[in-house]
């Protein structure tokens, strides 16, 4: 593939989920993630490591919507109904970029669901036409899998944790963004989050039946996976370790 072709809107071959490149994309970002996990004590010790994974993290962010915008102006597709950053994932990108550099518990409280959460299922299921190695298939990859390891370097080298109370906020937050969304929507013609109807590509929302149910099944869905994210990785270590600490307390 020559350079022309790499960000040529045209293409032959469409995506194909659960490909080999798709598989492998997943690979290599899961492979990022246990090593940040492995690394956490030794990030966490030094300070100059720390900061410098926070400025790499919001550096691929912005670098990655900054691009996105400006192959969309270089080809002529840059359209209001299309390209601004009101899908979940653009809206998560930029949180995500000021939770990096502020710290902000608050953020953190909503982008560890919704961040999480709507990154993994957009990698599970891309609405992505480009096969690999074009340049929006590496693009997408590489900007939600940022915004994954956002979050979890929060969790696992900063140190923050959600609680009861972060499901509530963020099933809040994310339909008072959505009536927000549909207010833009309404107003451009557009159909950020899907609100208005389902992606033309395969995606999880085929099974949630026609429009308009399938938003109140998504919404079910949703508060579901974030639901399992709290219970499996806070919840019932919590208890087991707890459980642990007084059995040995008892023990002795």
């Amino acid at each position: 593939m020559n350079f022309s072709t790499f960000f040529d809107p045209q293409h032959n071959d469409d995506f194909i989920m659960f490909s080999m490149s798709h598989w492998i994309a997943l690979l290599l970002l899961t492979t990022i993630a246990l090593f940040l996990f492995f690394s956490r004590f030794t990030i966490r010790s030094t300070r100059e490591l720390r900061n410098g994974i926070r400025l790499l993290l919001v550096m691929i962010l912005i670098f990655c919507e900054a691009g996105l915008q400006l192959w969309y102006l270089s080809q002529d597709l840059w359209k209001p109904t299309h390209s601004l950053p009101l899908e979940l994932c653009g809206i998560t990108l930029m949180l995500s970029v000021v939770m990096l550099i502020t710290r902000s518990r608050w953020l953190y409280s909503f982008l560890y669901f919704a961040g999480i959460g709507g990154a993994f299922i957009a990698l599970v299921t891309p609405n992505l036409v480009y096969p690999f190695p074009h340049f929006r298939f590496l693009l997408f990859f590489v900007v939600h899998g940022a915004i994954i390891l956002a979050s979890l370097y929060m969790t696992w080298v900063e140190g923050f944790r959600p609680t009861w109370k972060s499901l509530g906020y963020t099933m809040v937050c994310l339909n008072a963004g959505a009536v927000a969304v549909w207010g833009a929507d309404q107003l451009l013609g557009a159909n950020y989050m899907f609100l208005s109807h389902k992606p033309d590509t395969y995606s999880f929302l085929d099974y949630f039946g026609p429009y308009p149910y399938y938003l109140l099944i998504e919404e079910l869905f949703a508060f579901a996976v974030f639901l399992m994210m709290y219970v499996l990785f806070f919840w019932l270590p919590n208890r087991f370790r707890t459980r642990h600490h007084k059995g040995q307390k008892f023990h002795y």
